[in-house]
């Protein structure tokens, strides 16, 4: 007797553990959670589409080209409607831009820079005009209102800079061949490492920085688990000469990973390379 075939519905019916693939990282959670604000991006794309609908990967996890290490703090959001970040926490631009792409309304004004009422400009320029006697000409408080202005805007992106060590670290391997042409097969590896003080290689790198190993950690801890999203070397140089730094020790080691009593083989060599940069 022939079995009947399952419903286009029942097919295409989302499961309750959900599996996500963010921008390279791995979710597990509930789909009560990814709906539970009806009207944003994720409540309509898991509670009013089917599965068929929805892009996935090529392990069949459902796909969003997104930044997969802020992703977290949505789904703890979606989970319990708080919002908890780590102490120093320097991608809140980054994240109220992913709560607004994901339209979660109230996450993204929560996260909106508030403006302090010494900051505020309109006082400052009203109180330039109640001072004026009118025997002075206008281009001054023209200019001191410029002036706070420039100041008001410029202060968020100066922070006081400081001084400390950061190592980057990479690896990478080689072939030594019968003719001894070292450099005839020699690759990189693509991962860059950042050691050093938590704060300070964020306040460096900012979102180049990927955390997904270390997360969470204090900013006055050390680390050496920090990796940049990008693979060539150069990139974070100019980053580091850009805000102060200069190299100041590099030392580079090579072990033989792989040897053969054959001569025709190519022996296998592996290297590690550190720079350490300063500033004062």
């Amino acid at each position: 007797m022939a079995q009947p075939c399952k419903s286009s519905a029942s097919r295409d019916a989302l499961p309750e553990l959900v599996e996500l693939n963010v921008g390279g990282q791995v979710y597990v959670t509930r789909r009560s959670t990814l709906v539970s604000v009806p009207d944003s991006l994720l409540g309509r794309m898991f509670g009013q589409q089917s599965a068929a609908e929805l892009s996935t990967d090529t392990k069949g996890r459902f796909f969003l080209d997104r930044d997969g290490f802020l992703f977290r703090y949505i789904l703890d959001y979606l989970r319990d409607g708080n919002l908890v970040l780590p102490d120093y926490f320097r991608e809140r631009a980054g994240l109220r831009r992913e709560a607004e792409f994901f339209q979660l309304r109230e996450l993204a004004r929560r996260l909106a820079p508030q403006v302090s009422k010494e900051n505020s400009i309109s006082d400052e320029a009203q109180g330039e005009h109640e001072h004026d006697d009118g025997g002075g000409s206008a281009l001054p408080t023209t200019s001191t209102t410029t002036t706070t202005l420039t100041s008001v805007l410029s202060e968020p992106r100066s922070p006081s800079l400081k001084c400390g060590y950061i190592t980057i670290g990479y690896r990478g391997s080689y072939t030594i061949g019968r003719d001894i042409q070292t450099d005839a097969k020699f690759r990189r590896v693509a991962r860059i490492t950042v050691c050093g003080k938590t704060s300070l290689a964020k306040e460096v790198f900012g979102d180049t920085l990927n955390e997904s190993r270390d997360p969470d950690r204090p900013p006055e801890r050390y680390t050496s688990r920090y990796y940049l999203k990008y693979n060539f070397l150069e990139q974070a140089f100019d980053r580091l000469a850009e805000v102060g730094f200069r190299m100041v020790a590099c030392s580079s080691t090579g072990t033989c990973a792989y040897t053969s009593n054959d001569p025709n083989e190519d022996k296998i060599w592996t290297s590690y390379t550190e720079y350490v940069f300063c500033r004062e």
